[in-house]
């Protein structure tokens, strides 16, 4: 038998994989356990096939969990540019768009396929079909159960993710289960990154449009956060960046009983009063009060009707296009989402190490943690960070449990 230190880890996406290689250049013997057929599904499908692999933006509004300030601890661990190094060093070169740093081929299977080569070369080994039913403890060791096989291993690291993007095939996600069974608590999840549904929306008729705004949370008419960018207008509601940005406190407020409004700017770069004078001199110039003659050749043809309604005068037409509200209903759902809010609470895990403080010699990452962060690549360094801290301790021969504030 050899005497390297044998590592398991559940689950062969990004956090998997980083996690993977960190733990077998620290002289670690590596099994990653898929439940797939290959690994990296999510990876592939992440930035729409372009795979946003981090963001050189400001981080400090950029999670959100019970803890926020966990993941800036854990990216302190392994940051950014520890990122980008990384990369590099296995033979992916990025560039970045105003921060939103992508694989300089623009696709998400050079980055995957650049990490399994890594694999490959560090000898770690993938196995594919592999569900884990339990995860049990013994002394020092751990015995990690599939349908086909007992594995034993010195520590093990969750990096299995949750529901997010899954169909009904792929279900169930066991990651929380496998951690709740060793002694986590957990923050309730809820879809993140997600379209919202909105009662009405379906007699606007304006789904397939995509157009720039601005999107504000509201509460009892109390603004509460605003994104601007292309939303995407739907037969159930609304999609696109600035709408998933809000989406997780959303549905939280939703959840927590309260009534949730969203605020359309179809006219962002005007305020109020430039936009009723603008329409003013649009009427004047077009000698006509028909309304959605005045909207022709300003918005699309389809969004024109939904912006009209009810509107007899220029004042009216104004509050249409400065503040279309919503009532939020829900979220199209986990299968829809790129991530989900919740997870394993924070204040039980090292977020410099990724190592459990109620079972050592456990490694928890990415989406399992109480940590959900905005579009632009937050969620994926999130998931390098965790994972690369997991692998490294994970690996050394010695660990201790380091202080949570770490």
């Amino acid at each position: 038998m050899s005497d390297k230190k044998q590592v398991i880890i559940i689950g062969a996406g990004a956090s998997g994989l980083m996690a993977g290689i960190m733990a077998a250049r620290g002289e670690a013997g590596v099994t990653i356990l898929e439940k797939e057929k290959k690994p990296g599904r999510k990876l592939l499908r992440t930035g729409n096939g372009k795979c946003n692999l981090t963001n050189t933006g400001d981080l400090r509004c950029a999670y959100h969990g019970t803890d926020s300030g966990f993941a800036a601890r854990a990216l302190d661990a392994f940051s950014v540019q520890d990122t980008i190094r990384f990369f590099t060093e296995i033979g992916l070169y990025t560039t970045s768009r105003n921060g939103w740093v992508y694989p300089y081929a623009e696709q998400a299977e050079s980055v995957l396929t650049c990490l399994l080569r890594e694999c490959a070369k560090l000898k770690i080994k993938i196995k594919n079909n592999e569900t884990v039913t339990a995860v049990t403890k013994d002394k020092d060791h751990f015995r990690v159960q599939t349908s086909t096989w007992t594995y034993r291993a010195d520590s093990v690291i969750l990096c299995c993710g949750t529901a997010a993007s899954l169909v009904k095939s792929q279900l169930p996600c066991n990651g929380l289960m496998l951690a709740e069974s060793l002694g986590h608590n957990t923050v309730p999840q809820r879809p993140s990154l997600v379209p919202l549904i909105c009662d009405g929306a379906s007699k606007k008729g304006w789904g397939g449009v995509r157009i720039q705004g601005k999107c504000t949370l509201c509460v009892n008419d109390v603004e509460l956060s605003s994104e601007a960018g292309q939303i995407q207008l739907t037969e159930q509601g609304v999609s696109g960046i600035p709408v998933f940005n809000i989406s997780g406190k959303a549905l939280i407020l939703k959840d927590g009983g309260l009534p949730v409004t969203l605020k359309l700017d179809f006219f962002p770069d005007f305020d109020r009063a430039m936009t009723q004078a603008f329409l003013e001199k649009r009427r004047d110039l077009l000698a006509t009060d028909d309304m959605k003659s005045i909207l022709t050749g300003l918005f699309p043809e389809k969004l024109i009707p939904a912006l009209t309604g009810g509107a007899h005068s220029i004042e009216e037409l104004t509050d249409n296009i400065k503040s279309c509200e919503l009532q939020v209903k829900g979220s199209a759902g986990a299968g829809s989402a790129q991530v989900m809010s919740g997870g394993i609470r924070t204040d039980e895990v090292n977020a410099a190490t990724s190592e459990s403080m109620v079972c050592p010699g456990l490694f928890i990452t990415g989406e399992l943690l109480d940590i959900d962060g905005a579009c632009g690549g937050w969620n994926l360094q999130f998931a390098w960070s965790t994972g690369a801290n997991a692998g490294r301790h994970a690996a050394l021969p010695n660990r201790r449990i380091y202080d949570k504030n770490i």
